[in-house]
């Protein structure tokens, strides 16, 4: 499965509803950092397939998401199940870590 970008316009479809808990991963394009942590959220998105969504929230393009989930920096993901967050990881992570987090949230 491939990584979903997500804004402001399909925010609700795509991750709000979704039936999967989705992994919602906010990044700029100009942080090192988030950069870094792409191929891990891609990776993610293939090994956790059918057991997790993984989608890209691009901070400068969606101001809206930036506010109501109260960004303050990036790299942040933000764990989404039934439509509410229940866990977020600020800063690089790696995938052991945020394999663990998926599952202490008994992902």
């Amino acid at each position: 499965m491939s990584v979903m970008e997500v804004g402001d316009a399909n925010y609700i479809r795509e991750v709000q509803n979704s039936d999967l808990p989705v992994l919602l991963d906010f990044y700029a394009t100009w942080c090192g950092p988030c950069q870094m942590l792409s191929p891990v959220v891609h990776a993610l998105a293939e090994s956790q397939a059918g057991r997790i969504k993984v989608c890209q929230c691009d901070v400068d393009q969606a101001p809206g998401l930036v506010r109501q989930f109260r960004i303050m920096s990036v790299p942040t993901l933000a764990l989404i199940v039934e439509g509410r967050e229940r866990r977020r990881l600020v800063g690089g992570q790696d995938e052991k870590d945020i394999l663990a987090a998926l599952e202490a949230e008994g992902i």
